[in-house]
């Protein structure tokens, strides 16, 4: 009776998902009902009016990564076939699983429950939850889990915390941090102990319960905040990833009004460090890294203010957690791994020694400006393959037509895979889904080796919600750019605008988009460029006046005479 007892309290005490999602039972199983409670606090949901549902399914033994839901209930935005939740306070809401998780999600004898995935999500789908959230679901049997703090927490020097842990049935429990006893508790579900941080860096929290021969534990990480050093940016350098002549690699983040960056990534397995993080000068973060592998391909992110895990601006590859699986092998060989449950959201990849590519033209001379017959492609739609390699295996057909120049649809990452690319996420990054830089550097010298030149469409109009350069400064509760973002309006200045609009007259913009076209010419040799909605570069307001917008605008023509003469003045004085 004694023991019963015991595990009914248990069942009353909440575990805390991410600070926003609790549970009761806190360790919950598959063959038991569950009650989730979300708090909107500090998301898009928070003080939302409206119905509450949730998009959810779960993770199973099936599970190839933390994208691939399973038995997800209903469709995204049908508020007749999803779950619906129960407002209990203004920013409180309660979803109950019944009658026991694996029948609520219709999971069948050969699958095993690992997780329940869910966004929630306004009743247009506009404001939602962000990331994902997922809650565990463990095996029946003795368990163990940390119910305060959570893996990542961030806090103070000199913070006081409450430490604590609770088990499935009574057993004898014990807190450790980094590998020292704080506490220790016997025939019991439940264990706390306070604990004050004196010293600043990382740290390791483990519970442990112990029933009999039968140990189970758990461990987190958490983080105690580092101050920043303030150290003047070598010269010479770039924004984003520079490979330096010693074999070091530095990267630089222009990141102004932020305190602290690190930078995180498969070289310090996702974690939080001292050794890792950036040094600032003025509004620029950078850090050098020496001692690595030169042939190893490498993945990171920037963990910024010690809230927000972006990719690099100036990635030249990244990896996409959602739509990299469906990449054909044979279109991208070798695709490095995302690194699933180590971090969330878009990662850049660098290698130092990359496989160079053999150019069989190296100084190519461009059909006349005046003179050019242009074939407008889409190497989506031009080959089956979807691929460069494909659409060389055409390049004959357009030379016999006359063809004397070919101009590509964007071929840098945008949101997807399957798009005419004007949405695009990272302005510098080849696309992945249509084969790698050098395919790209292959067919770009192909159509060289043909006379035909290589323009490519380029989008600054805007970017979408997955570039680093609106998640940076975002204003979550308008789904929009935060004011304070230095490359993007929060409010299109002009009525054709789709996405996030670009403020060219920012010096930050103007950086970024000077030094991404000069890579796509010297990298890939590509011979000009077609500006996507080149209307839009200006700052003079005319967001529902067409009229207006179409009328000359010396501030505009300004702008795109800067980028023209940067182009032909710094980098490739015949680019198209």
């Amino acid at each position: 009776m004694k023991n019963k007892l015991l595990l009914l309290l248990l069942l009353a005490v909440p575990f805390v998902y991410a600070q926003s999602v609790s549970t009761v039972p806190a360790i919950p199983t598959a063959t038991n009902a569950l009650t989730i409670t979300f708090d909107a606090t500090g998301s898009e949901l928070e003080n939302y009016t409206g119905d509450v549902y949730a998009h959810t399914g779960v993770l199973t033994s099936a599970s190839t990564s933390n994208t691939d839901w399973k038995h997800v209930i209903g469709s995204w935005g049908n508020n007749t076939t999803q779950p619906k939740l129960t407002r209990i306070t203004t920013n409180t809401y309660e979803l109950v699983i019944t009658p026991d998780i694996n029948s609520f999600y219709n999971v069948g004898t050969g699958e095993t429950v690992t997780d329940i995935a869910i966004v929630f999500r306004s009743e247009d789908g506009s404001q939602q939850s962000r990331p994902d959230i997922f809650i565990e679901i463990f095996e029946a049997g003795l368990n163990v889990t940390l119910t305060n703090p959570s893996n990542n927490d961030v806090f103070e020097l000199d913070d006081n915390i409450t430490i604590s842990a609770a088990s499935s049935a009574s057993a004898n429990l014990e807190l450790k941090v980094n590998n020292v006893s704080i506490a220790t508790q016997t025939a019991s579900t439940n264990i706390s102990s306070s604990y004050t941080f004196t010293s600043t860096g990382a740290f390791t929290i483990n519970a442990t319960a112990t029933q009999g021969t039968e140990t189970k534990e758990e461990t987190i990480s958490i983080y105690v905040k580092t101050p920043t050093l303030n150290e003047t940016l070598p010269t010479g350098l770039e924004n984003g990833l520079n490979k330096n002549n010693d074999g070091s690699v530095t990267f630089v983040l222009q990141a102004p009004l932020k305190s602290d960056v690190f930078l995180i990534g498969s070289f310090n397995n996702w974690e939080l460090s001292p050794m890792y993080q950036m040094k600032k000068d003025d509004d620029t973060f950078w850090i050098t890294l020496n001692g690595l592998d030169p042939d190893t391909e490498y993945a990171y992110q920037y963990y910024v203010d010690y809230s927000l895990r972006v990719a690099d601006p100036y990635s030249k590859k990244i990896l996409d957690p959602n739509n990299d699986k469906f990449i054909p092998e044979t279109t991208y060989p070798n695709l490095m791994a995302y690194p699933s449950g180590k971090t969330s959201g878009n990662v850049s990849t660098f290698q130092i020694n990359e496989t160079a590519y053999n150019w069989q033209v190296n100084s190519f001379s461009k059909p006349a400006k005046d003179n050019l017959v242009v074939y407008e492609m889409l190497i989506r739609d031009f080959t089956e393959e979807d691929s460069f390699l494909a659409a060389i295996t055409h390049l004959d057909y357009l030379e016999n037509l006359g063809i004397n120049a070919i101009e590509l649809m964007p071929v840098n990452e945008f949101e997807g895979n399957d798009s005419w690319g004007y949405n695009p996420s990272f302005h510098g990054a080849l696309d992945k889904y249509y084969g790698t830089q050098n395919h790209f550097k292959a067919f770009v010298d192909a159509c060289h080796q043909r006379g035909i030149a290589v323009i490519i469409d380029v989008v600054y109009n805007h970017a979408f919600s997955q570039s680093p350069l609106a998640q940076l400064y975002w204003d979550s509760a308008n789904f929009k750019p935060s004011p304070e973002n230095p490359w993007l309006n929060p409010d299109a200045k002009h009525p054709f605008n789709v996405g996030y609009d670009f403020n060219h007259e920012s010096q930050y913009t103007k950086t970024y988009v000077k030094q991404t076209l000069k890579y796509w010419i010297e990298e890939f040799k590509v011979d000009g460029f077609r500006f996507d909605l080149s209307k839009g570069f200006t700052q003079t307001n005319n967001p529902d006046n067409v009229g207006a917008w179409g009328n000359f605008d010396a501030s505009r023509v300004a702008i795109l005479e800067d980028y023209a003469d940067f182009i032909w003045g710094n980098v490739s004085n015949d680019a198209i």
